[in-house]
């Protein structure tokens, strides 16, 4: 399956230098950075009013804003590592990623980037794998591979190494909690040269250097499974990162799949209970293949596009204070749908996005997959 180069519109040198502040500022998640580019127009603007936006949803300090010194010393690190900066929206940027739930505004990449534009499953599983799980895993991401799918993983122990390592050859991606340049575990780091020296691929949303946490790992399982067709897991115990990984696939319309294993080995507890709840079942890369949609071109969800030049700033309406309390006692530590608060306060879907905005800068708001929000207290 040949991918020819992609072409199409893409950021300038201080456009993606603006896009990196605004993503490293307090409280500009995803979500946060889309709506504020959406409003404003671009980054640069976007910046200025963010003091403003966050006084405004009630912060009791100033907002901290990633600085050009910090932006600086991140693209540099970035070029010293081999590394360059994918913005939503131009060509290369991972297509079904970019159609997923809250997909990362910028993406540091090393590697080739045509491996991401090809159609991807991801493989995920068992860090303490079996011998056969591991062979599964092979089986499955070769096969796949041959076919030309592009294999996507995290990189870990067990069936993540193993579906990197059969997938050499055709193309694998390795996605990262952590910076692009902080290899874990350590112990993979042959593994990884050898996937970007064979036209594969590692990515991550994280800042250069950023060592991961165990909160970190969640947001690159949504990384995998937002950029996949199709999650497979092999071998997942009942409390398994994978598991996690197959929700986030489900709740981002993709396909989920399992292979069955003994009742018997805990293992394969959690793989088991998802084909209960109706994953595929699947025993080889055929399965696999006749389980996907009968179309493998990008969702229709409407993606994010880059504007071909720097639009003029368009600044938000300002909410009066009756509209922010409508707002603020709707919402709750329970998470709603935001289209839930817009029927409920009979506001327009523009001004609840201010508000919701101005929250999330103040750091009052959170979001959940689907849509769904809550209040911070």
């Amino acid at each position: 399956m040949s991918t020819p180069t992609p072409e199409g519109v893409r950021l300038t040198a201080e456009q993606r230098r603006s896009w990196l502040r605004l993503i490293r500022s307090e409280n500009v998640g995803p979500q946060t950075f889309r709506s504020l580019i959406n409003h404003y127009g671009s980054a640069s603007a976007a910046l200025e009013a963010l003091p403003d936006l966050s006084r405004r949803g009630g912060a009791r300090r100033n907002i901290r804003i990633a600085s050009e010194d910090e932006v600086d010393r991140e693209l540099a690190a970035a070029e010293r590592a081999g590394a360059r900066f994918i913005g939503m929206g131009e060509p290369d940027y991972p297509p079904w990623l970019r159609h997923a739930d809250q997909p990362p505004p910028l993406l540091c990449m090393r590697g080739a980037s045509e491996v991401l534009a090809r159609p991807a499953i991801a493989i995920v599983g068992a860090r303490n794998a079996s011998l056969a799980g591991q062979r599964m895993a092979q089986r499955l991401a070769s096969g796949l591979g041959e076919a030309g799918f592009s294999i996507v993983s995290g990189l870990a122990r067990g069936i993540d190494q193993s579906a990197h390592q059969a997938a050499l050859a055709t193309g694998t991606v390795a996605v990262f909690a952590g910076g692009v340049d902080v290899v874990y575990p350590e112990e993979h780091r042959p593994l990884l040269d050898k996937i970007l020296a064979q036209q594969g691929a590692a990515i991550s949303e994280m800042a250069m250097g950023w060592q991961p946490r165990a909160r970190d790992f969640p947001r690159r399982n949504r990384i995998i499974a937002g950029m996949s067709l199709a999650t497979v897991v092999v071998e997942a115990a009942e409390r398994s990162g994978s598991l996690i990984t197959a929700r986030l696939a489900l709740e981002q319309n993709r396909e989920v799949m399992a292979v069955p294993g003994s009742p018997l080995d805990p293992r394969a507890a959690g793989t088991n209970r998802l084909l209960k709840q109706g994953a595929h079942l699947i025993t080889d890369a055929a399965d696999v293949i006749g389980a996907l949609p009968q179309t493998l071109a990008p969702p229709t969800r409407e993606g994010f596009e880059l504007p071909s030049e720097e639009p003029e700033k368009q600044p938000l309406v300002e909410p009066a204070s009756d509209d922010r309390s409508l707002i603020l006692e709707a919402l709750g530590p329970t998470p709603v749908h935001v289209d839930e608060l817009i029927a409920h306060t009979k506001l327009s879907a523009r001004l609840v996005a201010v508000i919701l905005l101005e929250l999330e800068l103040a750091g009052r708001l959170e979001r959940h997959p689907g849509g769904r929000i809550s209040l911070v207290y």
